[in-house]
């Protein structure tokens, strides 16, 4: 919620009003992703203890698991958090000095990893630190590991305050997230060697 009053509406040269309500479902897209994200550390398989740095091979360790599990790689993806998945590329390009392979090659480009064994790597910063510095545990999943039920979709609501001479501005969001097949993730523990 927030308060917007007709002195800060008036004196604007932009639409207020519209400005809020994209940072309002920016703000709720990040809490669901989040709370997706913190689903990871309940994923009975873990590979690593948070005290090394991922390398390709590790990726390549949780495939060997969900593939032992009978999952297809292209219907599985990994995500990890932006100060981990440098530690990937860097893996991947031999300290940023281009190993001539296309992942390598797409790694320098592009920044991003794309596909690695088989599985999607995607990152986001909506993964939470353990506690210790450098520490996030990101997941290498099936789609099917996960589930997010939406009940309601963002909804704006506004409500005249007249005595105030503002407007009050409410965005909510009626979800849940759930793990529905334990057996269809690996949490993947490191430690940032930049953080």
């Amino acid at each position: 919620m927030t308060t917007l009053t007709d002195l800060a509406r008036n004196s604007a040269p932009r639409n207020v009003a519209a400005d809020i309500g994209k940072l309002f479902g920016e703000a709720l897209a990040r809490k669901q992703d989040a709370d997706l994200t913190a689903l990871f550390d309940g994923f009975s398989v873990a590979a690593g203890d948070g005290s090394a740095a991922i390398a390709p091979s590790d990726i390549f360790n949780a495939l060997s698991t969900l593939r032992a599990a009978a999952l297809s790689a292209n219907e599985c993806a990994v995500v990890l958090h932006p100060k981990i998945a440098f530690d990937l590329k860097k893996g991947l390009t031999n300290t940023f000095a281009g190993l001539d392979t296309e992942t390598s090659n797409e790694a320098l480009r592009s920044g991003f990893v794309g596909t690695l064994a088989g599985l999607r790597i995607f990152e986001t910063s909506n993964i939470a630190n353990t506690g210790n510095a450098g520490d996030y545990k990101g997941g290498a999943f099936h789609r099917d590991a996960l589930a997010i039920a939406m009940m309601q979709d963002v909804k704006i609501e506004t409500q005249r305050d007249a005595s105030l001479r503002a407007d009050e501005i409410v965005a909510t969001s009626v979800y849940g997230v759930g793990e529905i097949h334990d057996s269809y993730g690996v949490e993947l523990h490191y430690d940032s060697s930049i953080q």
